[in-house]
C-alpha cells in the first residue's frame, strides 16, 4: 500500500479575465470605504458612551465615598 487508495480530483480553478477582476477589485474598494464610514460611526458611539460609563463610575464612587465618612463619622459619635 505505498499509494493512496483514492485520488481527490478537484476542478480546475477558473480563468478570471481581467475585467472581471477590476470589478472585483471595485466592489471591494467601494465596499471597504462603506464599512470604514460604518466603523466611524460606530466608534463615536463607543467613545461616547464610554465617557457616560466612565462618569456614572465616578459618581457612584464619590457617593460611595461620603456614605462611608458619614457612616464613620457615625460609628465614632
Amino acid at each position: 500500500m505505498s499509494h493512496a487508495r483514492r485520488r481527490i480530483i478537484r476542478p480546475v480553478a477558473p480563468v478570471v479575465s481581467d475585467s472581471q477582476r477590476q470589478r472585483q477589485v471595485q466592489n471591494l474598494r467601494a465596499r471597504l470605504d462603506h464599512e470604514r464610514v460604518a466603523l466611524g460611526r460606530w466608534q463615536k458611539r463607543l467613545k461616547r458612551s464610554f465617557n457616560a460609563v466612565e462618569k456614572h463610575q465616578k459618581a457612584v464612587a464619590r457617593v460611595e465615598r461620603q456614605l462611608a465618612r458619614l457612616e464613620e463619622s457615625k460609628c465614632h459619635a
